[in-house]
């Protein structure tokens, strides 16, 4: 039976094995190597990086979002899974401006529509009337600060 990597042709398109593309094409750049430069689908590669960053960055902070709705709605249920939960959402998060500090002021930026979100899904996880959660943000998004 032939190896894995035998039977992945080489390309060369970012279609067909997308690791391999990207590391071709990391070299091909160091090495100024215009001529091996997948033009056509660098751009959209690079704008699809920053979207999945943003996903993720929104997709962390609604889910701390919603532990903390939880943790308020619903102190008796205060686990210590969930504060576990909340601290490795915010690891997460911190995770991910860390490596993009260009992203710091994003969590502020989206955090009314996140909190939205939020309070959209706790409601469906909780079954709690949706007028029991706040309609503003009632807590501060600090690292210390503990339902």
């Amino acid at each position: 039976m032939p190896k894995l990597a035998e039977q992945a042709p080489n390309t060369g398109t970012c279609d067909m094995d997308f690791l391999r593309w990207t590391r071709e094409q990391a070299q091909a750049l160091a090495a100024r190597d215009l001529g091996h430069l997948d033009i056509t689908n660098l751009p959209d590669e690079g704008e699809s990086v920053g979207r999945r960053q943003r996903t993720a960055l929104e997709s962390h902070l609604c889910v701390l979002l919603v532990h903390l709705l939880k943790c308020r709605a619903q102190p008796q249920r205060a686990t210590p899974s969930r504060r576990h939960d909340l601290k490795a959402q915010r690891a997460a998060i911190a995770r991910l401006i860390a490596r993009n500090p260009s992203r710091r002021a994003y969590p502020a930026a989206i955090l009314d529509e996140t909190y939205r979100d939020a309070v959209r899904d706790a409601t469906g996880e909780t079954r709690l009337d949706p007028r029991l959660f706040p309609p503003l943000l009632p807590f501060s998004l600090d690292p210390d600060f503990e339902p």
